[in-house]
């Protein structure tokens, strides 16, 4: 094959890279300052000011966001593959600390309570991930530090009384924006007052411990946790599927119908407790029916998160199950849930109807789902590298896959916040392949269930390495090549797909030609960041209900893909 030329061209970036695993070699911990000149020298785009004395309160609210909230309180950061290399290493059970949980970031982590937290990573790109935003959080800390020192001494409590003109003289000392300033007091809540007294009261010093980090254990990790699928479903190894790599709330809500279901009871909720999302639905009210689905799928996290107890997810779980859609949450391992969707047991009357592979008189429509043996397995979009041990675990272990559909989050240097990237050309830091590929979805199977945004087909996409190690020269040089698209999971899935029909590893540094394979493929990213033509990024806020829109637009053309694929195949069989 031909070779292609790495698009990643930073020596600084290089250099970053370098320094994090020579030091990560070390079987005892190491201290995040020895990170921090590199970092900052590195310009990354999610962390411009990194070398200023103004804070970057972009970059700070993007770790904050991806941590969980006990960062605040902890010194020492270990990460590993399982529950033994814990053990092993002297750190005890630590499944029985505290289990915390970051808001935009799946990983789980364990609090011990006093200073130390433990977290499974399910390969090297977690470590790319943490450790930037480790070295981030504390370079903004140490500044924020700093100026809170030089802060009149009764500030903090004038600010926490909501004295006037208060939180404009601390957004003064601390040289911010009020807005800004707001901002990271909507993302702490109720904490807001306390982590700034912290931050005043001491400097942050992390230290950071790796435990083992071969590949073996990495793929050790993979197959406990698809031991642990397994378990809850045997017959997944002998039935066809369709895999589906994507959130796991999409899917399922779409194809149980559970949240429609509760259409009264979550409008009351909204109404005494959540004005502004009831304004939002009495103008969504006017639009069709079945587009009004989504705004139920949406809200329903949030009337479920107050009602007390258990008692609504149990619910809803139990719907699911009597519609054949068993969920398995991953245990002893990294954090990735897995949803497993037995056609043949979906009920017709709640599936949301956009999904129909046909209209509503034109065939049997639903008849074929009683003589379907197929399953869905669908599994949270894991991060970065993972995505290829795991999609290569599923395909040594079950019988066939008829399809692998991936949807995910991406950076758009093109695009807006809400559109839908389509792309046939995938470059992979990680191999420094090329791939080129059929990709089975174009404009026209996403657009009409779009409201809000833009669908961009015959794209080009960059799958990198982590989310803070990009920069200008290298996005300078992504755009001239003609790559619009960067996310991290396209380009390890494409690695695995490649050794699903090849009798060999995965190539480096080739354009690897795709188009062949004996399976349906589809990858589709909605965009949550636009850095380079606005510098807007989920620091700067969250997609919120226009997250929703492309979500459930891609999910809905992933699943009439899906059954009219599964219609055919029944037919003809």
């Amino acid at each position: 094959m031909e070779r292609t030329v790495p698009i990643r061209s930073s020596e600084e970036i290089e250099l970053y890279l370098r320094t994090i695993y020579s030091l990560l070699r070390s079987t005892n911990e190491v201290q995040i300052r020895s990170l921090e000149l590199v970092h900052a020298r590195m310009n990354s785009s999610l962390h411009t000011l990194a070398g200023a004395e103004t804070p970057d309160f972009s970059a700070l609210i993007y770790t904050l966001l991806r941590l969980p909230d006990c960062i605040t309180s902890v010194n020492k950061v270990i990460l590993g593959q399982s529950l033994e290399s814990f053990a092993l290493n002297g750190f005890g059970a630590v499944e029985t600390w505290q289990e915390v949980a970051a808001k935009a970031r799946r990983r789980r982590c364990f609090f011990d309570g006093s200073s130390q937290l433990a977290c499974y990573i399910a390969s090297r790109s977690d470590i790319d991930d943490v450790i930037p935003s480790l070295t981030a959080l504390q370079i903004e800390w140490n500044k924020l530090h700093h100026l809170l020192n030089t802060a009149p001494a009764d500030l903090l409590k004038k600010v926490a009384a909501g004295k006037h003109h208060a939180l404009s003289e601390l957004a003064a000392v601390l040289l911010v924006s009020e807005d800004d300033l707001q901002r990271l007091q909507t993302v702490l809540g109720g904490r807001f007052i306390n982590i700034l007294e912290m931050i005043a009261s001491r400097e942050s010093d992390f230290k950071v411990q790796l435990l083992n980090g071969s590949l073996n254990d990495y793929r050790k990790a993979t197959q406990t946790w698809w031991r642990n699928v397994e378990e809850h479903y045997p017959e997944i190894n002998r039935r066809p599927i369709y895999f589906v790599s994507s959130n796991t709330h999409s899917i399922t809500n779409l194809l149980s119908g559970y949240a429609v279901t509760q259409k009264d009871n979550i409008l009351a909720y909204l109404a005494r407790e959540e004005p502004q999302l009831m304004a939002e639905w009495e103008a969504l009210s006017q639009e069709p029916e079945p587009n009004q689905a989504n705004f139920f799928y949406y809200t329903l996290k949030k009337f479920q998160a107050a009602m007390p107890g258990d008692s609504a997810w149990a619910d809803q779980y139990q719907f699911e199950q009597e519609r054949g859609i068993r969920r398995v949450a991953s245990t002893h391992a990294f954090d990735i849930e897995a949803n497993i969707i037995d056609l043949a047991a979906l009920d017709p009357n709640t599936i949301d109807p956009r999904i129909a592979p046909c209209p509503p008189g034109d065939c049997g429509q639903w008849d074929f789902l009683s003589k379907t043996d197929a399953l869905i397995l669908n599994i949270d979009y894991p991060l970065g590298f993972a995505a290829y041990n795991l999609l290569a675990k599923i395909a040594e272990n079950t019988r066939q896959i008829l399809g692998i559909y991936v949807m995910g989050k991406a950076a758009s240097l093109n695009g807006g916040r809400g559109d839908v990237i389509i792309p046939n050309v995938v470059y992979d830091e990680h191999s420094k392949n090329t791939f080129l590929f059929d990709n089975h979805f174009s404009a026209r199977d996403v657009s009409p269930f779009l409201s809000y945004g833009t669908v961009l087909d015959n794209q080009k996409s960059v799958s990198v390495l982590g989310t803070f190690l990009q920069n200008s020269t290298i996005m300078d040089v992504i755009y001239r090549e003609g790559y619009t698209d960067i996310e991290m999971e396209a380009g390890p899935y494409l690695s695995a797909v490649f050794e699903m029909y090849r009798p060999q590893r995965n190539p480096v540094n080739e354009i690897v030609n795709l188009y062949k394979v004996p399976f349906d493929l589809g990858i589709l990213h909605y965009v949550s960041d636009t850095p380079y033509s606005t510098g807007h990024n989920l620091g700067k806020g969250t997609l919120s209900y226009y997250g929703v829109d492309p979500t459930y637009a891609v999910s809905l053309s992933i699943l009439r893909r899906i059954m009219d694929l599964e219609m055919q195949r029944v037919t003809a069989g």
